[in-house]
């Protein structure tokens, strides 16, 4: 629905902890009008210029704490997402991205707040992997941006 939207354009950054770059970062929305409970967010299917990225190698920045994996994030179950709240994904790369253009695609993975669905306690055990279709919420497809690098 909001798919166009998901990625501020200008938030594109390279992470740097210790002085070594150690990813990149980048702001996100969320594409569910009603926004969602931290512990349903289950990740992203990213690729950076054709290369993926898999959850593994993602933190989640919201709501003024540090960023944390999506395992950290399943027990936040009264932690909100607000609709128009911007939040950070950041992701593990040595040397992060190099300076210039990149083609980032990029699939939310929030899984059903709206009732009871058969595979719902499959899913709280073992969540769908982004990107492979189930459990992507509101965003149907791979959204594609290019994205210039801001430092």
């Amino acid at each position: 629905m909001f798919d166009n939207y998901l990625i501020r354009k200008d938030s594109l950054e390279n992470v740097e902890e210790n002085g070594k770059i150690t990813g990149f970062k980048f702001a996100v929305r969320i594409a569910d009008y009603r926004g969602c409970f931290l512990s349903l967010h289950n990740g992203y299917y990213i690729t950076v210029d054709g290369t993926e990225y898999p959850r593994e190698l993602q933190r989640f920045e919201i709501n003024g704490k540090a960023p944390r994996t999506f395992e950290e994030l399943k027990t936040a179950t009264l932690e909100h997402w607000n609709y128009d709240d911007e939040a950070y994904v950041y992701v593990k790369k040595d040397g992060g991205l190099a300076p210039g253009l990149h083609k980032v695609g990029l699939q939310q993975s929030i899984l059903s707040q709206y009732g009871y669905a058969k595979h719902d306690e499959e899913w709280v055990k073992n969540p769908p992997v982004p990107g492979s279709g189930d459990g992507a919420g509101k965003t149907f497809v791979v959204c594609y941006y290019d994205l210039e690098l801001q430092k």
